[in-house]
């Protein structure tokens, strides 16, 4: 299981100086406890650099912009907080000079309105348009909070930092991503093309290597290793596959320790393998709760070497620090317009399932034979929120694309085989259209969380890439 990094981000304090500077002092130590709770380290001006650590001038921008290049390569975001007015220019000049290219979040405090007097007035509120003002002049993106002013210890504002810190975790992310394929793509599966080189002008590179050397490496895996046995027990603990053979587990524990040294000595963050029909008939089982593992250990596995499905799912994870699944959009759910039936054969991470099995592939059986497909994992997703995410590559455009939407996993039971469950869609017949007009695939990647505003704010302000959104312009 992948750990998760603790977040460092550097702050900036704006002062003006005709406003009462004890607001400075104590915002900024506020506003250090505040990162501190949350285990977010800080890199920031100390008072022995500036006046309360704070920047006003020309000098301390010149001062912070060095702190922050000194720590280039640490810092995941800069937050830009103002405890009073502030000198908008030396604040955003700071940021200009530093050179970083992270996400910024903008954050006013409120005035309270019995405290107007010269004493006590902040004036963040006008503060805070004129350093936006200065931001958009000096083409500086950054993130507002939902409202103009937010108190530090308001549910929103709570709500607004833990997004803001999502935000950056997929720009950083996805910056020097690299993504492993395994195999070609399956000849009958056009719709998984992409563009290697679009993918490397973002600074994501994809890792190859052929099925076969995959399978070569797999049956020569050492079965007295440590690193065999630990898979095989992670299978029978994860799965409890009572009516499994031994020669199918077997092969999936050497599979999985095969893939698992692969991805570790090549950096890999997520992979795409190919399946169909391929690994069955030569190697004899199907990888799915291989594949699941991966998912829930945190690296992100998708079937039919959909590399872009992978991506998807990647940066889905790095939004809600949750396992993420590719799905199909396959079913429609009777005569409900809103409603569909998600499916895979499947490979979901077992935190999606409200309980699963691991059994035989049912389609692939009647061509390559039963006892060549074991290791799929069947059960119904369990209910509650979901966002859904698909990226592609579109060559003529030279661009990434994507359309995102949220909804939820509904209590409605369906009969069938793999990996299901229905999904509720608001206005789900327009984002159908949009996904068949605009040549979107019928893979999609979910994540059992709500995590649309924070994936479209990373991908769209901060990587530029052009997203299509369905109920995600809003946060929560």
């Amino acid at each position: 299981m992948k750990h998760l990094r603790q977040m460092t981000v550097g702050l900036i304090a704006a002062n003006r100086g005709f406003f009462p500077g004890w607001l400075v002092e104590e915002g900024k130590k506020a506003f250090l406890n505040v990162l501190e709770s949350m285990n977010v380290r800080v890199i920031t001006l100390t008072e022995k650099d500036t006046r309360y650590g704070a920047v006003e001038n020309l000098q301390d921008a010149e001062k912070c912009a060095n702190l922050f290049k000194q720590h280039a390569e640490e810092i995941d975001g800069i937050i830009v907080t103002l405890p009073n007015f502030g000198d908008e220019r030396s604040a955003a000049t700071a940021i200009r000079l530093s050179g970083l290219n992270v996400p910024v979040l903008v954050h006013a405090f409120p005035d309270e309105t019995d405290k107007l007097d010269l004493k006590h007035r902040r004036d963040s509120f006008c503060g805070k348009i004129s350093l936006c003002n200065n931001l958009v002049q000096y083409h500086i993106p950054f993130t507002d909070t939902t409202y103009h002013t937010e108190a530090l210890d308001s549910e929103q504002f709570r709500k607004d930092l833990q997004d803001f810190l999502a935000v950056c975790r997929v720009v950083k992310g996805v910056r020097n991503l690299k993504i492993g394929a395994v195999g070609t793509r399956p000849a009958a599966f056009n719709t998984v093309r992409f563009s290697e080189k679009i993918l490397e002008s973002y600074g994501i590179s994809v890792e190859t290597i052929d099925l076969s050397e995959i399978i070569a490496r797999a049956n020569s895996f050492d079965s007295n290793s440590l690193e065999y046995k630990e898979h095989l027990q992670k299978l029978k603990d994860t799965f409890k596959p009572g009516n499994v053979p031994e020669k199918s587990l077997d092969r999936m524990a050497r599979l999985s320790a095969t893939l698992n040294e692969w991805i570790e000595q090549n950096h890999i963050d997520a992979v795409a393998i190919q399946c169909w029909t391929a690994l069955e008939a030569l190697y004899g089982i199907v990888p799915c709760a291989v594949m699941s593992m991966l998912s829930e250990s945190l690296t992100p596995s998708a079937c039919e070497t959909d590399v872009m499905g992978a991506l998807s799912m990647y940066i889905l994870q790095l939004a809600s620090n949750k396992p993420s699944a590719l799905m199909d959009w396959n079913n429609n759910f009777n005569d409900e317009e809103d409603k569909a039936i998600m499916f895979h054969c499947s490979n979901f991470p077992v935190s999606f399932f409200e309980s699963c099995q691991m059994s035989y592939q049912d389609i692939i059986a009647g061509t390559v034979g039963k006892e060549n497909t074991y290791g799929t994992c069947v059960g119904r997703v369990s209910p509650g929120p979901a966002t859904f995410l698909r990226l592609s590559t579109f060559d003529n455009e030279g661009i990434i694309a994507g359309v995102i939407a949220e909804g939820r996993f509904t209590e409605d039971n369906v009969k069938t085989f793999g990996g299901y469950g229905v999904v509720e869609i608001p206005n789900l017949q327009s984002l159908l259209k949009t996904i068949t007009q605009n040549g979107f695939e019928h893979h999609v990647a979910v994540s059992k969380s709500n995590v649309g505003y924070i994936v479209q704010e990373a991908l769209e302000k901060y990587l530029g890439w052009e997203i299509i959104s369905y109920q995600c312009s809003c946060k929560h």
